[in-house]
């Protein structure tokens, strides 16, 4: 059995990586555009009031308007657990993950990316397990975006992204693995399902690695046979479990019957020829396999 299952991609190479936008901290830019808000407002209302001439507070209040305009225009609010990526005339510039109040240039435009841990759990899909035979599939992802640059330029829509790529590796590893294991070193998505979702997350990884994603965990929820199939697929499970059983009761049956013929046989207790010996072990066997009660019948003739 390979260590990976196989799949097909032939996914371009990343354009832009993430990397850290130039940024200084907001509450001082923010005092200053205030002061800058009051300075303009002061000369506005000198020039209304100068009997002279009105040009230079007039110059005056335009610039500090103009600076105030610029500091408010370039704060930005960064949510924990949040980033915002930056882009100055369509290129890519930063990312601002430091949360709390931060100044950038304020012609860039900042688009709001989530770096919470995620959830998608997938629909209940029909598919084809290994041998052929439709069953219900369903697991849940457990992701996180890693790289903010990635997710907002490699792919339209990361989190839709997710969603397709996360079902088409489920579909993947139900049609790799049969439901029930038929041999002792084979996998089965039924009986081992540490393995079979270790191998989902690291699908689930390689197919989302283009969209900057990590996947923390993957988890099967829900394993069955399809509802066509399911009467036949418990009878058959009832019948191997019903004949298992019997195996290993016909096993005992017989170790205790050797036991018992040797344990006579060192007692000296009856001599047993070979039919007798067949007999007894008739009837041994008859009274431990059987699934109902014997009724012991007592023999007082003979055997010849």
């Amino acid at each position: 059995m390979p260590d990976a299952i196989p799949f097909a991609r032939a996914l371009p190479e990343p354009q832009v990586r993430e990397h850290r936008a130039p940024a200084v901290p907001g509450l001082a830019v923010l005092a200053a555009s205030i002061a800058l808000t009051g300075v303009g407002l002061w000369q506005t209302l000198a020039a209304t009031q100068s009997v002279t001439s009105v040009v230079l507070p007039i110059a005056l209040a335009a610039a500090a308007f103009i600076a105030a305009g610029l500091g408010f225009a370039g704060l930005t609010i960064v949510a924990p657990r949040e980033a915002r990526v930056l882009q100055f005339l369509g290129r890519y510039v930063g990312t601002l993950r430091d949360d709390g109040l931060r100044f950038v240039n304020p012609f860039t435009t900042r688009k709001k990316v989530s770096t919470r841990i995620r959830n998608h759990e997938t629909s209940t899909l029909k598919v084809n397990d290994a041998d052929g035979n439709p069953i219900e599939i369903a697991a849940v992802v457990v992701w996180q975006v890693a790289d903010t640059a990635r997710a907002t330029f490699e792919v339209d829509d990361f989190v839709e992204y997710v969603s397709i790529q996360a079902e088409t590796a489920v579909r993947h590893v139900a049609n790799s693995f049969p439901y029930d294991a038929h041999g002792a070193d084979q996998l089965s998505l039924r009986d081992d399902a540490e393995e079979i979702t270790e191998r989902l997350s690291a699908e689930v990884s390689a197919r989302v690695e283009a969209a900057g994603v990590t996947i923390i965990e993957s988890r099967i929820t829900h394993l069955a046979y399809a509802q066509e199939i399911a009467q036949a697929m418990l009878q058959r499970q009832q019948a191997s479990a019903i004949v298992a059983a019997r195996q290993l009761i016909v096993e005992g049956a017989v170790g205790m019957v050797e036991t018992a013929l040797d344990r006579l046989q060192e007692r000296d207790v009856v001599v047993l020829d070979d039919e007798r010996k067949a007999a007894m072990v008739s009837n041994l066997l008859v009274v431990l396999c059987g699934h109902q009660s014997t009724q012991p019948v007592v023999n007082t003739g003979t055997l010849y």
